[in-house]
């Protein structure tokens, strides 16, 4: 089976304050943070995964590290977020899931082996930490049913935090894409999520990886704390 997979990369990184779009810093083992995902992606999925790359800002240093990936362009990446920059992809799959990731995590590469029985049966996941839950990051909410009810930076009373990697099922894609073109152009792409759990009944299973290591790089202090991982 091929995987499809997408990397969100086409936001400017302000806050880490390099010049170069983030997923191409460098980590102390050397590759940069995408080469680090391509590297866990291929080693769980095989070559035949399919890696499709969302670029904006500064587009040609991205495609030249990565000359044989897949490419989507957000020619509005300074004025739209990752709904927007998830939906230009998810449009270019066809009727599969998909699995999706931030430009920005540095992840433990057993994330993908753990989520692989929940991509075999085509169910939507994100992966969520329940060891810390801090106001500067996406929180959730479960049902009673232990699905995710909430998901948002404006969460109150989060059971833990969503670090980044998720998963939407071939059955579930075409609502969410409607509430991904729906949401506001500076939405994240949670708010579709969010939509198409209340207005679409999405079943969306929230997988633990809090034992294992999956850290966004916003900032300076993130990165330290990612190249004590690699």
């Amino acid at each position: 089976m091929t995987v499809q997979t997408v990397i969100l990369a086409a936001g400017m990184g302000s806050r880490l304050g390099r010049g170069l779009p983030k997923p191409l810093t460098e980590l102390g083992d050397g590759r940069s943070i995408m080469r680090q995902q391509h590297d866990n992606i291929r080693a769980a999925f095989g070559a035949a995964a399919r890696i499709t790359t969302v670029v904006g800002y500064r587009a040609e240093t991205i495609v030249e590290a990565f000359p044989h990936a897949h490419y989507v362009y957000n020619d509005r990446y300074d004025q739209t977020n990752t709904s927007k920059s998830l939906l230009r992809a998810l449009a270019t799959t066809g009727r599969s899931g998909v699995l999706w990731m931030n430009g920005d995590v540095v992840f433990d590469p057993r994330v993908l082996g753990r989520a692989m029985p929940l991509i075999d049966a085509d169910e939507s996941f994100v992966t969520v930490n329940t060891s810390t839950v801090s106001d500067e990051e996406v929180k959730y909410t479960v049902t009673a049913e232990g699905r995710i009810d909430q998901l948002s930076k404006a969460v109150i009373g989060g059971v833990g935090e969503a670090v980044g990697i998720n998963y939407i099922s071939g059955t579930d894609k075409r609502a969410f894409m409607r509430q991904l073109q729906r949401v506001d152009d500076q939405d994240y792409f949670e708010r579709g999520l969010e939509l198409a759990i209340a207005e679409d009944g999405l079943r969306l299973q929230p997988l633990d990886i809090s034992d294992l290591y999956a850290v966004e790089v916003d900032f300076a202090e993130d990165l330290e704390r990612a190249n004590q991982f690699v």
